[in-house]
């Protein structure tokens, strides 16, 4: 195998990293392309699921061939540890804003808060704040935000599946919280105050699990920055996917995927897709269903 392409397939995969405070996921992505392109003279790097400048921990990157997969992995589950300070309104719902409305909290009990929270539970429709990428009409809402345009966002669908209280101390408020992708938990906030009748702000953040990548798993953008072994730390595809449809293939049939042509299915895998590796646990394809055949979505091997 040329070993241009060995270090390719040997450096490409996903890194656990730990954002930051006060760094957009943009800015992460750049430092980190910097150091991978002079350390294996790949460039290409990005992220499955940002992260707000306010908010740090489990930031999963996407290396080399790996950012062909961002999409499968960006919808796992998301665990977040956040503290919401109760009795302020701010314009991007988080500390960064400024502060729209104040209002007296110190009647807020614990069981008032209970009650509450289990409104957020479940599958609801959130409406996402202003000062996030959400695009309408082909442009991002925080840039609409800057220019002082505040517009009708529709609500989307997401999933909370459990809140739970870690600490109270009015008026801040401790929240574990395990959702689906795609749940702002700045509107999660902002929404808890508006029913509680008193508003509120994010005031910390921190995601502590995205899939199966956690935060006591992730290490730090100093490292990366500072020396060569987080190269080590690179978690390869299969294991990355391994809660997924995975299969082994023949050399027949990668020869066949090579060439871009369809092979006998191995069992069925109805809509989902289905990662393919070689007997070396090395990404071959990403193959769809149809009918009785497996067809290439995604070609990694030549």
């Amino acid at each position: 195998m040329d070993p241009q392409r060995l270090t390719e397939m040997q450096y490409s995969g996903f890194l656990n990293l730990d954002k930051p405070l006060n760094m957009t996921s943009h800015d992460v992505v750049a430092k980190v392309r910097r150091r991978y392109r002079a350390l294996t003279g790949q460039k290409k790097v990005g992220h499955a699921g940002t992260l707000d400048p306010l908010a740090t921990g489990v930031l999963v990157l996407c290396l080399g061939k790996a950012t062909r997969l961002s999409e499968y992995i960006m919808p796992g589950a998301k665990t977040y540890r956040a503290r919401v300070t109760l009795g302020v309104s701010t314009s991007t719902y988080d500390a960064e804003g400024d502060i729209l409305r104040r209002c007296d909290a110190e009647h807020i009990q614990l069981s008032d808060v209970k009650a509450h929270l289990s409104e957020f539970i479940g599958e609801l429709q959130q409406i996402p704040p202003m000062y996030s990428a959400v695009k309408v009409g082909g442009r991002k809402l925080y840039e609409l935000a800057r220019q002082n345009q505040a517009i009708e966002r529709a609500p989307r669908p997401v999933r909370i599946d459990a809140i739970d209280i870690l600490d109270w101390d009015n008026p801040n408020l401790g929240l574990e919280i395990r959702c689906g992708a795609g749940t702002y938990i700045r509107s999660l906030a902002h929404d808890l105050g508006q029913s509680l009748g008193v508003g509120a702000y994010l005031s910390a953040l921190c995601r502590t699990a995205s899939g199966s990548f956690t935060h006591d798993d992730s290490i730090s953008l100093e490292r990366v920055l500072e020396d060569e072994t987080w190269l080590d730390e690179i978690v390869p595809p299969h294991a990355a996917l391994a809660d997924q449809c995975c299969v082994s293939l023949s050399e027949s049939e990668i020869a066949m995927i090579g060439h871009g042509r369809a092979i006998p299915r191995q069992l069925d895998a109805k809509t989902v897709p289905i990662f393919a590796f070689d007997h070396r646990k090395r990404l071959v394809a990403v193959l769809v269903q149809d009918a009785e055949l497996w067809k290439p979505r995604k070609v990694f091997c030549d």
